[in-house]
C-alpha cells in the first residue's frame, strides 16, 4: 500500500498529572511526529512510522495504538537491548513541566543502516522534527539519511523544528535546523522555537529569515494568533480561533499532520493551512497529545461556524 505520509521520530508513553489532583496521572501518549501522523491518519490520509521500540509493555501499548489508529507499522522495529521512552507532565507556577526518561531509548539508537527505505520511498511526504534529529547523534544521521533518500525518490519533506534545548545545546541545534530547513518542502516551526534559533522577533522579519535560509513554504504556527503562512511570493496571516483552552501541548503537531492530509488529498498549501490551523485549535480542548486530536466533522463545523479571534 502507498503512504501518504511517514513520520520519523521517537514515540513516547505519556503521564499527564490531573490538574488540582496532585499524584494522580492520565495515561496517553505522545511523540512530535507520531502525533502528527495520528492527526493526518485521522483526517483520512494513509500513514506510517518509522522507529525504533524497546521490548516491553509500552512498545506493545504503541503498537496497540498504531493499530486502532491505522497507522502502517512495516517501518518499526523492535530493539531488545533498550527502553521505550516514557515521560511525565505536571504543573509549575509557570505552566506545564515536562520530565523526560528517554535517555538511551530504543529510538535513540535509531541510525542510517535502520532505515526502512522502501518506506520511506514508497510516501508521499516524509515529516520529521528537530526532536528526531536531538536525541541522538545517530538519529540525526538518520533523519539527514532519510531526507537524501526520500528527496530522491521524489517524496515531499515537512519539517518542524520543534526546539527542545533540554536535548541539545542551542549552536547545535541552530547549525542543525539551519541546514535542514533547505532540504524541506515545507517549514512549519513554532514562534517560540524561531526567536531562539534567529535571534529576530518580528514574525515577518523571522518569516525573510526562513527564507533567506531557503524554505520553501513556510507555515510559522503563533499559537493563540493562528498562523503565517506562504512562500517567497506572497504570505497571509491566518487569525487564531477562539476556544476553551484546556491543554495546548501537542497542537503543533496536530497542525502538522492536519497539514499533511490535507496537502495528501490535494489542497492548495493556503487552504490545508487554513483546515490545519482550525484544526489545532480543537486539538487545544482536550488533554494529553493525542486523545483530543480531532476528527474532520468537528474540524469542518468550526470552519464554517466560527469566525476567528
Amino acid at each position: 500500500m502507498k503512504l501518504d505520509i511517514v513520520g520519523l521520530g521517537e514515540p513516547m508513553v505519556e503521564f499527564s498529572e490531573i490538574p488540582g489532583e496532585s499524584g494522580r496521572y492520565l495515561h496517553g501518549f505522545g511523540g512530535d511526529t507520531m502525533n502528527a501522523v495520528i492527526a493526518a491518519a485521522r483526517q483520512g490520509a494513509r500513514t506510517g512510522y518509522v522507529t525504533r521500540l524497546g521490548a516491553d509493555a509500552f512498545g506493545e501499548q504503541l503498537l496497540d495504538l498504531w493499530r486502532r489508529e491505522g497507522v502502517d507499522t512495516t517501518g518499526v522495529a523492535i530493539d531488545a537491548e533498550a527502553l521505550t521512552a516514557i515521560y511525565f507532565i505536571t504543573h509549575g507556577p509557570s505552566g506545564h513541566v515536562f520530565s523526560y526518561r528517554r535517555a538511551g531509548s530504543a529510538a535513540s539508537r535509531l541510525a542510517p543502516a535502520d532505515l526502512p527505505l522502501e518506506v520511506i520511498a514508497g510516501a508521499r511526504f516524509l515529516h520529521v522534527s528537530g526532536i528526531s534529529q536531538a536525541i541522538s547523534p545517530t538519529a540525526c544521521d538518520a533523519v539527514f539519511a532519510g531526507i537524501e533518500h526520500a528527496r530522491s525518490s521524489g517524496v515531499s519533506i515537512s519539517y518542524d523544528s520543534n526546539l527542545r534545548l533540554k536535548l541539545w545545546p542551542l549552536a547545535r541545534a541552530r547549525a542543525i535546523v539551519q541546514a535542514t530547513i533547505p532540504l524541506a518542502d515545507y517549514f512549519l516551526p513554532s514562534l517560540d522555537d524561531v526567536l531562539v534559533l534567529s535571534g529576530l522577533s518580528a514574525p515577518d522579519a523571522i518569516f525573510d529569515w526562513a527564507l533567506a535560509l531557503g524554505a520553501r513554504n513556510v507555515a510559522l504556527k503563533l499559537g493563540p494568533d493562528g498562523v503565517l503562512v506562504g512562500d517567497a511570493s506572497y504570505r497571509e496571516h491566518l487569525p487564531g480561533y477562539r476556544v476553551d483552552v484546556v491543554d495546548a501541548s501537542g497542537a503543533g503537531d496536530c497542525f502538522a499532520g492536519a497539514l499533511l492530509a490535507r496537502l495528501a488529498a490535494g489542497d492548495p498549501f493556503l487552504q490545508a493551512a487554513r483546515y490545519a490551523n482550525a484544526a489545532a485549535a480543537l486539538n487545544c480542548t482536550g488533554y494529553g497529545a493525542v486523545a483530543p486530536l480531532p476528527r474532520p466533522g468537528a474540524v469542518l463545523a468550526l470552519l464554517a461556524g466560527s469566525e476567528p479571534a
